[in-house]
């Protein structure tokens, strides 16, 4: 099958990751690959894993984007995909205008995947429009259920896989420790506690830190970790969490790392991870990635973070906006022994790969009875 996925850009947030790593393993069963983006930081990773990469400004949430309906209709006419992938509004918009003047019979099937519960509106009621809907989770599913008019059939509940060998338990590579404590040698001998995510607004930053506040009070040999940058034009994020930090009396208890492209070994380094988000979270990648690298994971009991934590290490969950329960939780995470932690098929990335070919399948079959 040749496949076209297009998505805003591909920066280093979990569709992102989740958007390349599956174009690899459709390369590797042998699929045409192709992805469209305003590209980013993780394309020439695409690239090196047999895809190929169409750059195109799609990502703007403003009418100047509609400018990329005729290059995309140009695009979808060269490439001839079998199925074009959706996977945010924009594109979603940009590439049904541009299927509107082609003709039905040489239109490719459309599968869109909600990541999100999106604001209801006729906007993000464009991702409906697809042939075939799948949502990251449970409550994605339950959402779309509840806010369009979407017959069952329709949509599928696919959880975005992880590539789990990646992440199992193995060695932490000697050169790579001997830099880090170099980089960061307030860190030897402490408790490593990581909270993974892009700084924004609602991924829960601010309660990390209040939680840090409470558990280094208890526990002084922790330090925290904050992984992950700010998006450009949200630098003010970042700034406003080292400013609590700050009040908080944690610059010699918190690290801000920004991004990095070494989660693999963060995973493992560290002794315990947190998802904080504040409102539910369609999915929760580094939760799956997390546990997958044998590393226990707290978090608060909402959203799909919790559905996975239900299903691989229910130990982990906590009451929302507990940050007292949290501390706490971490606490007890740190006295405990190896955690019990199994990862169902489902969340595998090979289980992703194998349901949404299943669904590109039944999509191709229908198109072909209507003609």
């Amino acid at each position: 099958m040749r496949i076209l996925q297009a998505l805003p850009a591909l920066y280093s947030g979990g569709v992102e990751r989740g958007t390349v790593e599956f174009a690899a393993d459709l390369v590797k069963r042998g699929h045409e690959s192709f992805v469209v983006s305003k590209g980013g930081p993780m394309a020439e990773q695409l690239r090196g894993q047999g895809s190929r990469h169409i750059f195109m400004p799609i990502h703007r949430k403003n009418p100047a984007s509609f400018g990329q309906i005729l290059p995309m209709r140009k695009l979808l006419l060269e490439l001839k995909p079998d199925i074009v992938h959706v996977r945010s509004r924009m594109p979603a918009w940009i590439i049904f205008l541009a299927l509107k003047s082609i003709p039905k019979r040489e239109r490719p099937a459309v599968v869109s995947t909600f990541h999100g519960m999106y604001s209801v509106t006729p906007y993000s009621a464009i991702m409906t429009r697809a042939d075939h809907i799948i949502a990251v989770s449970q409550c994605v599913r339950d959402y779309v259920m509840n806010n369009y008019h979407v017959p069952e059939e329709k949509l599928t509940v696919i959880q975005r896989g992880v590539d789990v060998d990646a992440f199992h338990q193995r060695e932490l590579p000697q050169q790579w420790l001997d830099r880090w404590f170099r980089q960061y040698p307030q860190l030897a001998g402490k408790k490593i506690i990581m909270m993974p995510g892009r700084i924004s607004r609602w991924k829960g930053q601010l309660d990390f830190l209040a939680m840090m506040a409470k558990l280094v009070r208890e526990r002084p040999d922790c330090h925290g970790i904050i992984v992950g940058g700010a998006e450009p034009g949200k630098e003010h994020f970042l700034d406003e969490r080292e400013k609590e930090r700050s009040r908080l009396d944690l610059t010699e208890k918190v690290s801000f790392l920004g991004q990095r492209n070494d989660m693999t070994n963060l995973y493992l380094l560290s002794d315990v991870v947190c998802h904080m988000s504040t409102k539910p979270e369609p999915f929760g990648r580094t939760v799956t990635e997390a546990l997958a690298s044998g590393t226990p994971v707290v978090a608060y009991n909402r959203g799909g973070a919790a559905e996975t934590l239900q299903a691989c290490f229910r130990e982990g969950l906590v009451a929302p906006d507990n940050v007292e329960e949290f501390a706490q939780a971490v606490s007890r995470m740190l006295d405990a022994g190896p955690p019990a932690i199994e990862i169902p098929y489902r969340f595998r990335l090979e289980a992703q790969t194998e349901a949404s070919l299943a669904v590109y399948e039944t999509v191709l079959q229908n198109a072909a009875g209507r003609s």
